[in-house]
């Protein structure tokens, strides 16, 4: 039934998509977070379903007279540089079979990215992309939570397998950068019953982010619950918040949670902290010998026979950081620390311009919480190899995308400032627009008097 209920209802979207080409970007998003037809077990389980819908997007896209302008910023830039050099490596990757598969997938993803930057430029169509991308993730958050209440935090929460939060460690991290965004949508709510979901979301999304066991996902809601707390327009409440949730991990945590935890101050005495350390060795090593990088799936045993202090301990990069540094070089590095920075200071920007405006309130709240999952993703991906995770990518559209309304909204702003300013400089007002040949029109008192 499953496979069939999510197959009628993507294949159902179609018809809306050709219609409307914004659509296909919600129902894209939809599938590439939650990853519905993962949770199947007949035949939608493989089934292309994001393929189709981007397929179905593009050709709506061509055939709407919507307007079909790439937003060029500097991070769509970068970006796009960031694009091309990865293009580069792959073309010089020592694993050439496996690079292009993986070269392709990041393809697919970054250019509905851009896509998305075309169609979703109004406050509108951003906030609807903020409901799908967060609920999307919430489901497992909610999920997660109430899993590990019930089973005391005994087993990890994982998302659906093949997907990019397959893992407790991805699914740690996704949650992280979820529960912000939870917060800007019970800011905006109207309702006060949706407003109270939101805050049984979040606390159900931040345990199940614990119930993950990942050591790299604690760190990142340590590190951006603080700056969350910064943030928050409501302060008391948010600390409320995080105190309800502490005395439930700690409730409802096993004892082996607490000790695995504990590994982080003696990590040189755990076997999987000191594997991680040696990935970060032989990527550098690697960078600094192969300017290049060694391209997409560098992490292998060839690699680190050739360039880890300990061959033999073979490890995922576990790091977004060094993932990038091993298979892109020190130059993809930088372009990946600079998209970063910068998106950072654009949503400063939004949230200095939109704040004192009410009619943008909301542009400033987003870009708050955004920048909250920011630092969740930086530093929980300092221990976790998510370098080319659509979420991350996806918030820089969003940066970008209030950025663009705001600066629209300015501009009109400005034209009708200087249309009314060029109408109060003629004298007379509106009677200029009056034919200027037409006496009776031009002085009707003068015309009064000759008739009589």
């Amino acid at each position: 039934m499953r496979d069939i209920a999510v197959t009628l209802v993507i294949f159902g979207s179609i018809p809306f998509i050709l219609r409307k080409p914004y659509i296909g970007v919600l129902v894209w998003t939809w599938i590439g977070f939650m990853n519905p037809h993962r949770l199947t077990w007949g035949f939608a389980f493989d089934m292309p379903f994001a393929f189709i819908v981007a397929i179905a997007t593009l050709i709506a896209l061509f055939m709407s007279r919507e307007p079909k302008k790439i937003p060029w910023t500097r991070e769509t830039v970068v970006l796009a540089i960031f694009i091309a050099w990865m293009v580069l490596t792959t073309i010089f990757a020592v694993y050439q079979d496996l690079a292009w598969q993986h070269l392709s997938k990041v393809l697919k993803i970054q250019l509905m990215v851009y896509v998305t930057m075309m169609l979703m430029q109004s406050k509108e169509r951003i906030n609807l992309l903020v409901w799908v991308m967060t609920l999307s993730l919430a489901f497992y958050g909610v999920k997660g939570g109430i899993f590990t209440i019930l089973h005391g935090g005994v087993f990890h929460v994982r998302g659906p397998a093949g997907s990019f939060i397959g893992g407790d460690n991805e699914m740690g991290l996704a949650l992280v950068m979820t529960i912000p965004l939870l917060r800007y949508l019970q800011l905006i709510a109207a309702r006060l019953w949706v407003r109270h979901a939101m805050t049984v979301a979040m606390g159900l999304t931040a345990l199940a982010a614990v119930g993950s066991q990942s050591r790299g996902a604690l760190l990142g809601i340590v590190s951006m619950g603080t700056f969350f707390w910064l943030k928050s327009r409501n302060k008391l409440f948010t600390m409320l918040l995080a105190g309800a949730a502490a005395v439930l991990v700690l409730s409802i945590m096993p004892q082996e949670y607490f000790d695995r935890i504990a590994t982080i101050k003696t990590y040189e005495r755990d076997a999987s902290a000191m594997g991680r350390i040696n990935a970060w060795q032989m990527a550098f090593n690697l960078a600094s010998n192969r300017p290049l990088g060694a391209g997409f799936d560098a992490f292998r045993d060839a690699m680190f026979a050739r360039y880890a202090p300990d061959p033999t301990d073979v490890h995922d990069a576990h790091s977004i950081y060094f993932e990038v540094l091993g298979e892109h070089g020190f130059g993809g590095l930088a372009l990946f620390l600079i998209l970063g920075v910068m998106t950072w200071r654009t949503a400063s920007w939004v949230i200095k311009r939109a704040r004192g405006d009410p009619s943008n309130r909301w542009a400033a709240d987003l870009c708050a919480m955004v920048q909250v999952s920011l630092v969740g993703y930086a530093s929980a991906g300092a221990f976790l190899g998510l370098a080319y995770f659509d979420f991350y990518y996806t918030l820089i559209a969003v940066i970008v995308l209030c950025r663009v309304v705001l600066l629209k909204q300015e501009a009109a702003g400005a034209a009708k400032e200087a249309a009314n300013s060029a109408v109060g400089r003629v004298p007379g007002g509106d009677r200029a627009a009056l034919p200027a040949n037409n006496a009776a029109y031009a002085r009707p008192g003068k015309a009064g008097s000759r008739d009589s």
